[in-house]
């Protein structure tokens, strides 16, 4: 019977026949306690969402970003009978017990988000032994599964799209120039421009927050009034960008071009919607989970790098 349940292909389909009418008149269940027994499988992921700062918790819950990464992973794992586990690292304690936690086999492995550059979570799990994956190319070379995507060729899609609309004065607002996504968003923007003949863009770093790119903006007005497009590295600043740009008297598109970055669902909220380059997150997020269980299963044996294209999603904005 339990090569029947768990799938096993050399049963005689006959016999196949039989069992799988006996389970259905019997209502029968496989015991998942005793099976994890014998797999030494939890058959469980803990999503780790790990970063540190005041309000870390509050930006998580606030921004779709993590949800969409929330959805992606969950929707592979589900499909494959593994169970999510949400779990967060803001403080040295936190790490630890999360390590903890999967060290001593709660869970089978970890997908890991972090929203800090020099984050010692991804280390501290190599060294326990954790399978692990990560969303996003680590700060500092790591033997570590990770997903990612082309943010230089996005700021270069940005930055081709404001010039293409006519912008003689685009600016950035830029996410922490700290993490590897945001330097090569920056990069792929500013050497667009470099190419397309322009002098260097104002540039004033954000923190992926409405508020940091209301400010950015703000600053963007007082010393360069002649800015005439911005290139936002996330949907959240872009829209911080339009609410100021509003306020000043000024009209988006027609006075100041904004694009955003993600493709996320502040894009459709935002007023007017945002031109924004395309992050596939959910599928990144998949991407991530099918890695790790890859090397659960043993089909992936050595750390593998997933990259995929952004594109360039047009509406109002710019």
């Amino acid at each position: 019977m339990s090569r029947v349940v768990n799938g096993v292909r050399n049963v005689d389909p006959e016999i196949q026949d039989v069992v799988r009418r006996a389970i259905r008149t019997t209502g029968y269940s496989p015991n998942g306690a005793a099976r994890s027994l014998v797999t030494r499988r939890a058959q469980t992921v803990a999503l780790l969402i790990s970063g540190a700062g005041d309000g870390f918790a509050a930006r998580v819950f606030t921004d779709p970003f993590f949800g969409r990464i929330v959805s992606g992973a969950m929707t592979y794992l589900r499909g494959h009978a593994m169970h999510p586990v949400l779990m967060f690292a803001e403080t040295v304690a936190a790490r630890e017990q999360v390590v903890g936690y999967l060290r001593q086999g709660s869970a089978d492995g970890a997908l890991v988000v972090s929203i800090q550059a020099d984050d010692p979570l991804p280390r501290m799990l190599l060294d326990a032994r954790v399978p692990v994956v990560l969303f996003a190319r680590p700060s500092q070379p790591l033997p570590v599964s990770y997903v990612d995507m082309d943010h230089y060729a996005g700021g270069r899609l940005a930055a081709e799209h404001l010039l293409a609309r006519g912008c003689r004065y685009p600016a950035t607002i830029s996410a922490p120039g700290d993490l590897p996504a945001g330097r090569d968003r920056l990069a792929g923007f500013r050497d667009a421009l470099q190419r397309a003949g322009r002098g260097p863009a104002p540039v004033v770093e954000g923190e992926f927050t409405l508020d940091s790119g209301a400010a950015a903006m703000m600053r963007l007005a007082e010393d360069h009034p002649e800015v005439d497009g911005v290139f936002a590295a996330n949907d959240l600043m872009a829209q911080g960008a339009c609410q100021i740009v509003r306020e000043q008297g000024r009209r988006v598109p027609d006075d100041v071009a904004v694009v955003g970055f993600d493709d996320s669902t502040v894009a459709i909220t935002c007023r007017p919607p945002l031109t924004t380059v395309r992050q596939p997150v959910e599928k990144m997020a998949a991407a991530m989970a099918e890695l790790l269980a890859g090397q659960l299963q043993g089909s992936v044996s050595s750390p593998t790098h997933t990259l995929f294209d952004p594109e360039l999603i047009v509406r109002d904005s710019a």
